[in-house]
């Protein structure tokens, strides 16, 4: 199934056939961010005969790789629909810098999906590209998958990760979710610590990884956008999402978004795990086009 030409770059740590597929992790040295990473990919039965079209993963603070290919049941849907699941680490992971692991919202397990500019973050901190360009070519080199045919989710941090790149990169992707999102992260104390730490105080430099700043200027090819909230997320009333703030810029622009509170739910895998089904479709409608 892999390609024999590229296969030394990759390691593959596990491998677990589900619904008769197989979820695989591999590590491999990454050059954006000069260190070991993993990602979980899921290769569902289609795989075996023919390319299939891939959606990324991104999780939230603290996660690693494991995380969503373990609690969030995604398996069957994609299964179903033929789609490969890409799910990377949050993080670089160990590169020694002074800091990295003292609090749980930044440094290791909270990369924020943006290319630092500041000392000592900017040489391993380097996850925008890493998510943008290395993992899918790494991914495009490696497995049965459609390159032109690419999807991105998300949750928490990482929903916050989807939508960037999504705004930033219009027609990359075919399809756009997310559940919980840190939505303008310009406005929050996680988007803050996080911003000031790896992009200094200059807060117009921030804009650029903002979802709510991005969708204000937002001109590109349309976009399909499907949000999960849960009502009883701890984080969402504490304004460390604020969604209203985001769906307002894009009521602005005229992008479509789909946004759902849901009653009850808070920002667990439980809340993941209850709607992924729906997310899988919402991708599949698009990348099965």
């Amino acid at each position: 199934m892999l390609k024999r030409t590229l296969i030394m770059a990759l390691k593959e740590v596990s491998s677990n056939k589900c619904f008769e597929g197989f979820q695989k992790v591999f590590e491999h040295d990454s050059v954006e961010l000069k260190c070991k990473m993993k990602f979980g990919i899921y290769l569902p039965p289609k795989a075996e005969t023919e390319k299939c079209p891939v959606l990324f993963w991104l999780s939230g603070l603290t996660c690693t790789e494991q995380n969503f290919i373990t609690k969030s049941g995604f398996h069957q849907a994609a299964a179903e629909h033929g789609l490969v699941v890409v799910a990377p680490d949050t993080s670089p992971r160990g590169c020694n810098i002074k800091g990295e692991d003292e609090s749980w919202d930044f440094g290791t397990g909270a990369g924020f999906y943006v290319d630092a500019t500041e000392d000592p973050w900017k040489t391993n901190y380097r996850m925008y590209s890493y998510i943008k360009d290395e993992l899918p070519n790494l991914i495009s080199a490696n497995f049965p998958v459609d390159s032109e045919k690419m999807s991105i989710s998300g949750h928490s941090m990482g929903g916050h990760g989807a939508l960037i790149l999504s705004l930033k990169n219009p027609g990359k992707y075919k399809s756009v979710s997310a559940f919980a999102p840190i939505c303008n992260p310009i406005q929050c104390a996680w988007g803050k610590k996080a911003f000031s730490g790896y992009l200094g105080s200059n807060v117009k430099d921030w804009e650029a990884y903002d979802a709510t700043h991005l969708a204000k200027s937002y001109q590109g090819s349309p976009l399909d956008i499907l949000i999960d909230q849960g009502k009883s997320d701890q984080f969402l009333t504490e304004g460390q999402l604020l969604p209203d703030n985001f769906i307002a810029a894009c009521t602005e622009r005229k992008i479509p978004v789909v946004f759902r509170l849901q009653p009850g739910y808070d920002h667990s895998y439980y809340f993941i795990a209850s709607f992924i089904g729906d997310h899988i479709r919402h991708h599949a409608k698009y990348l099965n086009a």
